[in-house]
């Protein structure tokens, strides 16, 4: 696993400067919040099932990696991105770089749309590939069913190549990025989910209760087929030797006293 970059800190601690956490600008649409919150919620199903606590993964707040960038207040943070190795149990209002040891994301994903496209294509896969030196970049677009990703590789981004079903692994977390269609939240879409390698979707806690609810059914409907088929075969049964006791006493013998 490629660590996440670390940036030199400064010799002198950086200026006091004023930090904002929100622009006021709404995100694109709710399915882009849905979808940021969906990467957010599977990167926590994930670590819960590794037992692991120390990473962060955040999505549509600033992230400031210098103070000038802050000063000029000209950058938004990423749709979504993770940290690995770091304390995941300290709530953050974004991230700032020089309060997290110089850590950087080790994953980011953009969700592009017709408005962000130009920008997350150019000015900030370049911010992620030279400054952040972020090891993952992808870019999804659930509109046209498009996902594409870069790893970073001698110091510049090289196209990751897609694998089965146009899936792209991700070395970081550990899994395999890919398309799924179906509803999250009520909404009928094509969404960004987590695969593992043997191609199994990564569930939400809410699939995982449903699936095992299935299952408690499928297991109970099994044993009520299992009841089903012993009684009628103890029917059977009975019927069987009802005709047999018929035949004897027809033939003038009395089965049940023993005698002729």
């Amino acid at each position: 696993m490629t660590p996440a970059s670390i940036l030199e800190a400064p010799e002198v601690a950086p200026p006091v400067v004023e930090l904002i956490y929100e622009d006021g600008i709404p995100m694109e649409s709710h399915q882009a919040r849905k979808q940021m919150s969906l990467l957010i919620l599977l990167t926590h199903q994930l670590m819960a099932a590794r037992g692991c606590e120390d990473y962060f993964a955040g999505g549509n707040m600033f992230l400031y990696f210098s103070v000038e960038q802050a000063r000029r207040r000209d950058y938004r943070g990423p749709d979504y991105f993770a940290v690995l190795d770091v304390d995941g149990r300290r709530s953050r209002k974004a991230w700032v770089v020089w309060e997290e040891d110089g850590r950087c994301p080790n994953v980011i994903v953009e969700l592009l749309s017709e408005t962000t496209r130009e920008m997350d294509l150019g000015v900030k896969k370049r911010i992620y590939e030279t400054v952040l030196r972020t090891p993952e970049y992808y870019c999804f677009d659930g509109e046209r069913g498009e996902l594409i990703g870069w790893r970073l590789m001698g110091g510049t981004y090289r196209a990751i190549e897609p694998g089965a079903a146009g899936r792209l692994d991700s070395e970081q977390l550990g899994v395999r990025l890919g398309l799924w269609h179906g509803e999250v939240e009520r909404e009928d879409g094509v969404w960004l989910r987590f695969y593992d390698h043997e191609g199994h979707l990564l569930p939400t806690p809410e699939e995982a209760a449903a699936s095992l609810v299935e299952a408690e059914r499928q297991r109970a409907d099994a044993a009520q087929q299992r009841a089903d088929a012993e009684q009628q075969r103890a029917d059977a049964e009975r019927a069987r030797a009802d005709r047999l006791f018929a035949r004897l006493r027809a033939l003038g013998h009395d089965p049940e006293s023993g005698t002729d």
